[in-house]
């Protein structure tokens, strides 16, 4: 029997109450001959015993432990061996019908797309973004486009964006093939940008579907552990300039990093997460040795000039601002990236 054309993962922690209104979406799609896989991360609340009782169409998977979200998206991407393209979905979204149909039409039509995201809306509130496709800038500041605006239409354009949501992405699994898995040292967050900056490094692009729509809650899982997320939010950011930069990008732009990081310690400081930020930067360090040998190999299988991702990367937002201002920007910033995760 041939494999199908597309797998959709959903990764699972705990998240009962999420699946409850999450896999009815699934059901619902309109993506024929697809293969849903319920991955589970090591739950003690029952739901994949539920799942499988509920949903006979499901197939569930346990990890023997609980992997944490990179290495258990690595586990998605073995399960989806063969197939032509790879849905990850978090718990807690709810999927317009089409949704998947949609971001599949789109990898079709863009055979150099590695990834595709629709457009994520608020579960709390409807009429407000929760992201329409990854930013990045040169400075490392990562964020989710339109997050918290109105959806009014400012971002009903499709077209390329830096990197997709990991959470409710579908990618091309040849990509994988060429750019390697996600980075399992990540742990969580900022590993699709990583993967999304890895990819582009090898001439693949990512793609925002607007027509494509999902509800994303968001949070509902990290937020039980805020203060160890974010130290990996801020460890992780810097170890993504220590592989990803071209070294000429490095050099050119370490000022403009270096400053984007002093301000996030101060914003750290003033929030009550210094202690954090302090054993992120010790965190970063210890790993420098393993870190500098993935960054040999990726910067060794670079295909296009820092200008093609030059191109890719968004404008520093606050140019000119004083550290103070800078680092009420970042807690700003920071929000989507911390209730990114289910």
């Amino acid at each position: 029997m041939s494999a199908p054309r597309l797998t959709a993962v959903v990764l699972n922690l705990d998240g009962r109450e999420l699946l409850e209104r999450m896999l009815p979406t699934l059901a619902a799609q309109d993506s024929d001959g697809a293969r849903h896989v319920l991955l589970d991360d090591g739950s003690a609340d029952g739901s994949p015993e539920w799942a499988a009782d509920a949903f006979g169409w499901l197939e569930v998977v346990r990890n023997p432990e609980n992997l944490g979200v990179t290495r258990a998206f690595n586990r998605a991407v073995e399960l989806a061996a063969g197939s032509e393209y790879l849905a990850l979905l978090n718990n807690d979204l709810e999927l317009a019908p089409d949704y998947l149909s949609r971001l599949v039409a789109v990898l079709d039509a863009h055979p150099r797309a590695a990834a595709v995201i629709g457009k994520m809306r608020s579960a709390r509130d409807p009429a407000r973004l929760d992201g329409a496709g990854d930013a990045l800038q040169w400075s490392s500041a990562a964020s989710r486009r339109g997050y918290g605006e109105p959806d009014d239409g400012r971002y009903d354009e499709p077209g390329e964006v830096f990197s997709a949501c990991g959470g409710a992405a579908v990618y091309r699994m040849a990509a994988f093939e060429d750019v390697g898995p996600f980075d399992g040292d990540f742990v969580a967050y900022l590993e699709d940008v990583d993967w999304g900056f890895r990819a582009r490094l090898r001439g693949w692009t990512a793609r925002y579907e607007p027509c494509a729509e999902v509800l994303h809650v968001g949070g509902a899982t990290t937020s039980r552990n805020a203060r160890y997320y974010g130290r990996l939010q801020r460890r992780n950011q810097l170890l993504l300039v220590l592989k990803d930069y071209p070294a000429r990008a490095l050099a050119v732009h370490a000022p403009a990093v270096a400053g984007h990081h002093l301000a996030w310690l101060a914003a750290s400081a003033r929030d009550g997460m210094l202690g954090e930020h302090v054993r992120a930067l010790g965190e970063v360090a210890r790993m420098l040795p393993a870190t500098w040998r993935k960054r040999r190999t990726i910067q060794a299988g670079r295909r296009v000039p820092v200008a093609a991702i030059d191109a890719a990367m968004s404008p520093e937002p606050w140019a000119g601002d004083t550290l103070g201002e800078r680092a009420r920007s970042l807690a700003a910033a920071a929000a989507p990236l911390v209730r990114r995760r289910p």
